[in-house]
């Protein structure tokens, strides 16, 4: 594991919620609701219309008052809070925006100007100072000063209870960020930006989540940002995973959706010839 990358050791993959069974598959899995998979993305409008009503539902199910979004600024979460607009109108959206470094601080003026071009309303709460009280606390055997991952978990996690808190002050669902992708690479971190309640992109590759951004009027400039989970300066995706989404989503499509990574259990089989066919399709 690469010291910059967002993956939570204890983060599994999990492709249908109704089969994941333990702690090792999506956080909360049992709770967390996605749209189905369909093998492919519908047209644009049919699929932020399809989303819509699952979000609709979801929220109507839960006779809950709306949904509270943590927004970073990237492309997941703001697709996520144009489609829960889309769903609710921006009054039952409420973002939260809760930089933890100088990095996190450049995006959330990002993700405030995204919520005011919304209309949703949204708090901006810089949490370095919860971090710093939260890591004077812990045991001195666990040192966060120099190890990126356990300091980016632990913020994710702590991002993730600010969510929540929100949402039982207010009756409102948490609407996570995460996208297939991601789920499939088990690129989360556990009961941090991998815990929701529900998932509207969590069946959506992120190569279709950027699909869908044109359609939702996404600014060129958030598709275009690098995709990046913000630990360090300079971090981005690509480099934790080691190669870019384009070619990640091709591999897993076929992997996981057309079943072709059946053949990489074959012991005599070549995994990396494998890979290196598939995402020459992409």
């Amino acid at each position: 594991m690469h010291t910059s990358t967002r993956t939570d050791p204890h983060a599994g993959t999990d492709t249908d919620p109704e089969s994941a069974s333990d702690g090792d598959c999506e956080p909360e899995s049992g709770s967390v609701s996605h749209t189905p998979r369909s093998s492919t993305i519908e047209p644009e409008d049919a699929e932020i219309d399809r989303i819509a009503s699952f979000l609709r539902d979801a929220v109507a199910d839960a006779d809950a008052d709306g949904v509270v979004i943590n927004m970073s600024g990237g492309l997941d979460s703001t697709v996520t809070a144009a489609l829960a607009v889309e769903a609710l109108g921006p009054e039952r959206v409420y973002g939260l925006i809760l930089p933890c470094n100088k990095i996190g601080a450049l995006h959330a003026r990002d993700a405030e100007g995204l919520a005011d071009a919304l209309g949703i309303e949204h708090d901006t709460i810089h949490i370095q100072p919860l971090f710093a009280a939260f890591g004077s606390v812990a045991p001195d055997r666990f040192d966060l000063h120099d190890e990126p991952v356990l300091t980016g978990n632990a913020i994710a996690r702590l991002r993730m209870t600010i969510a929540y808190l929100a949402a039982n002050a207010t009756d409102c669902l948490v609407c996570g960020t995460t996208n297939r992708s991601e789920r499939l690479l088990g690129y989360t971190t556990k009961h941090g930006d991998g815990a929701a309640d529900i998932l509207p992109i969590g069946d959506l590759y992120k190569t279709e989540v950027r699909v869908l951004a044109a359609a939702l009027d996404v600014p060129e400039f958030v598709v275009e940002k690098p995709p990046t989970a913000g630990f360090l300066p300079g971090q981005r995706d690509v480099d934790d995973l080691g190669a870019p989404y384009e070619v990640i989503d091709a591999v897993l499509r076929a992997a996981v959706d057309e079943g072709v990574g059946n053949a990489a259990t074959d012991a005599d089989a070549d995994p990396v010839a494998i890979a290196e066919r598939v995402a020459s399709r992409a």
